[in-house]
């Protein structure tokens, strides 16, 4: 009895059932970051010997490397009193195994007494901060050195006094 289905697609159903309902696991997916690139996240220690955050103890940094050249970073000084919320920046390899960033944050000072929120505890806009790193990678690429340097703004995009720099060390984050 022909009830009009081919052979053919019969036989292909059955090897592709067949196929998917095999025991044991399903192949692990290829590892998708180049460990010679930034390329991932990782956590890292800083620590500032000059400028305003030169007194700030056990600074710790979050990174995010995205493949296009973007990055954002968070610290776990993020929701101290005027303090910055997450910075983001653009990195780039500069020979092998060593690499730029660049990324900015805004700042914060408290409302003056004739601002209506000063009540309320909030922070107004200071201004801007950039962050410029240089990281150079260990060479099994799971950890890094580097050198920072803290350049702040005020609101018109002037520099003013409060640059720092520091050294920081860094751990891929993996699981």
């Amino acid at each position: 009895m022909n009830l009009g289905v081919p052979s053919r697609l019969v036989a292909l159903v059955a090897v592709l059932l067949i196929a998917g309902c095999r025991n044991g696991p399903s192949a692990q997916p290829a590892a998708s970051v180049d460990a010679s690139t930034l390329v991932g996240a990782w956590r890292s220690t800083i620590a500032f010997r000059t400028g305003p955050l030169a007194g700030m103890k056990n600074l710790e940094f979050l990174y995010a490397y995205n493949a296009g050249g973007t990055m954002t970073e968070s610290s776990n000084y993020d929701e101290a009193a005027n303090s910055s919320p997450p910075a983001y920046g653009v990195w780039k390899a500069v020979k092998p195994r060593t690499f730029e960033t660049k990324y900015l944050f805004f700042t914060t000072a408290t409302p003056d007494s004739g601002d209506a929120a000063v009540k309320g505890g909030d922070w107004w806009p200071a201004g801007h901060g950039v962050l410029t790193e240089t990281i150079t990678l260990s060479e099994d690429a799971q950890s890094y050195t580097s050198t920072i340097k803290l350049t702040i703004f005020d609101k018109a995009g002037k520099p003013i006094a409060g640059d720092g720099d520091g050294i920081g060390t860094g751990v891929r984050i993996v699981f």
